[in-house]
């Protein structure tokens, strides 16, 4: 496989059982799909080591900001995207096999922000809320929701009293209610 940044044949490693590959020209890692969630806490002790390695071949003329290819599929532009949503981190993801390229700091930079897993996702969460909370348009569909299930509540209770299965004793399978 060949780095995305540099044009190098990259080096497969296996680290904590993982194995990854490693551009010995700018520092980069390949990621196969779900495997950068085994190095991206701060107890995982295999990201240290990787982080190690990466630091090593850190080279600063290398563009980090240049658009790259999947080295996987060599076919596909990767996308940026936001690690997280503090939005300190930009990763590169293949949107076909699910790939992550990491340029040399971003592994650092990702398991300082939080420390596990379920942090990060309570940030998120919160995140999340905050845009839906303070969003006018969505306060506005939120109250018309409201009120079609409240209209259609009003209509299921009419139809309580013509069915039948509530008249009749026992237990119906062809019953509304």
């Amino acid at each position: 496989m060949l780095c995305p940044r540099t044009g190098e044949p990259m080096k497969e490693v296996e680290i904590g059982g993982v194995k990854v590959d490693v551009s010995m020209g700018c520092g980069g890692v390949w990621f196969d799909n779900f495997e950068l969630q085994k190095f991206d806490e701060q107890h995982e002790s295999a990201g240290d080591e990787l982080i190690k390695i990466m630091e090593q071949f850190h080279n600063p003329d290398v563009d980090t900001e240049a658009k790259i290819q999947c080295p996987r599929c060599e076919s596909i532009t990767l996308m940026r995207r936001f690690f997280s949503v503090k939005r300190h981190v930009a990763i590169d993801e293949c949107a076909q096999c699910g790939g992550v390229w990491l340029d040399t700091g971003e592994l650092l930079t990702i398991r300082k922000q939080y420390p596990t897993e379920e942090e990060r996702n309570k940030a998120a969460s919160a995140y999340i809320e905050d845009i839906f909370k303070n969003d006018p348009q969505i306060q506005a569909m939120k109250a018309e929701q409201q009120e079609s299930l409240t209209k259609a509540k009003r209509f299921a209770r009419m139809f309580r009293f013509i069915c039948p299965s509530n008249y009749i004793p026992g237990d119906q399978d062809w019953g509304a209610f």
